[in-house]
């Protein structure tokens, strides 16, 4: 894998503006535009319904219950305390503007058959094409003693809502002196470095608050992770003492929790009386899209790697975190990058135009400190009946503070952009 700078600023932040140039419908075929529902208003569902009603020759629906958005993918800097929620938050009045149809219900289920959505309230909606970005759902029997009815105690704040805000207020609450203990989860999952970054973020919290002395656990099933030696660079260098990262041949693996003592046992060491324990646990695809049987047995959902389109039903197109997506990470900037292919496939496809070679792209940015940011790139394209990385590019170890500083800058800039382009 080559350094970071590698690859170049366009190719990595110009995504989303460089595939609207290329979004071009073809000709239409007929008067009636053509049906497309997008399930999810996500950075994957929100970036599609954007970039196919950019095109002006489809109707584009988005299905999404809940009336605002929260960017979970930068809301580790919140925990810092680098941003407010409000920069977090928004609304679809901008895709409604131009000219998204925002249904504000869940979507119940899809019958594939009659290539119709039904809603909560037993509506249904039509469509030709449909766009699934469901994102995950919880195993919640992953983590034994752990269960939804004590995600409030132990949060996991892994889907946004208000489980950022429980563990935002249970972070603000640990005593000098105190244990947090981070429950990583196992591969795939949303995100590969943001458990990571988050321990980052709540240890710069409690440090530039006066708890310094707090300690930070990370148990992981995993024997290693996302830019692994970056982060333990930073945490010696910015938080000595306070972060360790405990890998399953040291910790003899997770044995069980107690929500209701703050406890967790692994086959080393039993941590108890734990101020504050974040479960992030397994994950799979979300339930619209494992009741729709576009999930195989893995629980996520496979695709055809040129177009996204579900290898189950090819009038479906499933991206972001729910998608089997090769080598690429479930990151938001990756499900942006499939949302284009999507829109130009999904064109292609109902006004028989011309098939473009897909292009995807992915970079996760990862604030540790104060003006100290990695980050991991690739880029990817469909071979051989799969998505492959083709170039990647990651940071180094010791690397300047100016060029850590603008790695920063540049997450910035490219969340800016992400959500302007989402929401308007």
């Amino acid at each position: 894998m080559s350094p970071a700078g590698s690859i170049s600023r366009r190719a990595l932040l110009g995504g989303s503006a460089l595939a609207a140039g290329m979004l071009r419908a073809p000709r239409v075929l007929a008067q009636a535009r053509p049906r497309v529902v997008v399930v999810g208003g996500g950075a994957g569902g929100a970036s599609a319904a954007r970039a196919l009603i950019r095109a002006g020759t489809v109707e584009v629906t988005l299905v999404e219950p809940e009336p605002r958005y929260v960017a979970v993918f930068h809301s580790n800097l919140w925990l810092g305390g680098f941003i407010t929620v409000d920069a977090l938050t928004f609304g679809y009045e901008g895709l409604a503007r131009a000219g998204v149809r925002i249904i504000p219900q869940a979507a119940a289920a899809i019958d594939r058959e009659r290539r119709e959505v039904r809603l909560a309230d037993g509506d249904r909606i039509p469509y030709d094409r449909l766009v699934l970005s469901p994102g995950i759902d919880l195993e919640y029997d992953s983590v034994p003693g752990w269960s939804r009815a004590a995600e409030t105690v132990m949060p996991h704040a892994w889907k946004g809502g208000r489980q950022l805000r429980i563990l935002k207020d249970r972070l603000d609450q640990v005593p000098d002196g105190g244990l947090i203990v981070i429950v990583a989860p196992p591969n795939p999952f949303r995100c590969p470095p943001a458990p990571y970054e988050r321990a980052s973020m709540m240890a710069h919290r409690l440090k530039s608050t006066g708890r310094g002395d707090a300690r930070i656990i990370i148990v992981d099933p995993k024997p290693k992770f996302s830019m692994q030696g970056l982060f333990q660079e930073g945490w010696e260098a910015h938080y000595p003492g306070m972060v360790e990262w405990m890998a399953p041949d040291i910790s003899e693996g997770l044995v069980s929790v107690d929500p209701a003592t703050g406890t967790v046992v692994t086959g080393f060491e039993t941590y108890r009386d734990a101020a504050l324990v974040n479960i992030i646990p397994a994950q799979k695809a979300g339930a619209i899209a494992r009741t729709a049987g576009l999930a195989d047995a893995s629980g996520w959902c496979p695709v055809e790697p040129a177009s996204m389109a579900s290898l189950l039903d090819p009038a479906i197109f499933v991206i972001g975190d729910a998608a089997i997506a090769g080598d690429m990470p479930k990151s938001a900037f990756a499900a942006g990058s499939q949302a284009q292919v999507v829109a130009r496939a999904v064109l292609a496809g109902l006004f028989h135009g011309a098939e473009t070679p897909a292009a995807y792209a992915s970079t996760c940015w990862s604030l540790i400190a104060a003006d100290d940011a990695v980050k991991v790139s690739g880029l990817y394209r469909s071979v051989e009946g799969r998505i492959r990385e083709m170039e990647g590019a990651v940071s180094r170890a010791a690397e300047p503070p100016a060029l850590r500083r603008r790695q920063q800058q540049e997450n910035a800039d490219w969340y800016r952009g992400m959500v302007a382009d989402m929401f308007g």
